[in-house]
């Protein structure tokens, strides 16, 4: 399966759990400081997605949900060893971090791993450092990382390797990214049609809502 087959796949398996269907908001623009920000709005409300989480980072160091989210943060959940989706889904988020760095407002770009059996703190560090100075990488156990997909709704499968190249196989998971804010929680996801200019001016206009 083509790796853009994966990724439409998995971003409507996602969708199907984030219960994601898109809709224009209609209600009064003061029950939500950021209406004039979003494009429409989770069904069912996006106090579903987000939550604690406990990982270890690209130092090695376990850190905790607050500990990371301490500063308007950018997350996609993927894995170091994705062929393209994931590297051109983080190249696109470190553009759009770029972009708004140059206009003085800053936003941590964040990658968490859904392959704790090869990405370790060591790998994430090779891989985030290529991106972007500030992206930080976070792994954990498969217990740990599979608790902060299940918080944010995420979805990954990891597929059965070739018989005799067990070390090589892929994984499908969504391909979301998700604006956190602290005390605030989850704001609003990204699908990876966006360009970088697209997505900046997005975030920016939720940055200056605050």
């Amino acid at each position: 399966m083509s790796r853009a087959l994966i990724a439409v796949t998995s971003s409507v398996a996602v969708a199907a759990l984030l219960g994601a269907t898109y809709y224009v908001t209609t209600g009064p623009k003061d029950a939500d400081k950021y209406a004039d920000c979003r494009v429409g709005a989770v069904a069912g409300g996006g106090a579903q997605i987000g939550g604690a989480f406990t990982l270890t980072d690209e130092t090695g160091r376990v850190v905790t949900d607050k500990d990371v989210i301490n500063q308007p943060s950018l997350l996609y959940f993927g894995y170091t060893f994705c062929p393209d989706v994931c590297p051109l889904d983080n190249s696109r988020n470190a553009e759009a971090i770029e972009l708004l760095e140059e206009r003085g407002t800053i936003v941590q770009p964040v990658f968490i791993s859904v392959d704790p059996d090869r990405d370790t703190p060591e790998v994430l560090a090779d891989f985030t450092d290529n991106l972007h100075p500030r992206m930080l990488g976070l792994t954990g156990t498969p217990e740990q990382v599979k608790a902060a997909s299940m918080a944010y709704r995420t979805f990954y499968q990891k597929q059965e390797p070739e018989e005799g190249d067990e070390e090589y196989y892929l994984i499908d998971h969504s391909t979301f990214s998700y604006l956190v804010f602290p005390e605030e929680g989850f704001i609003e996801f990204f699908r990876r049609d966006l360009t970088p200019d697209q997505m900046a001016d997005t975030i920016q206009c939720f940055m200056d809502a605050k």
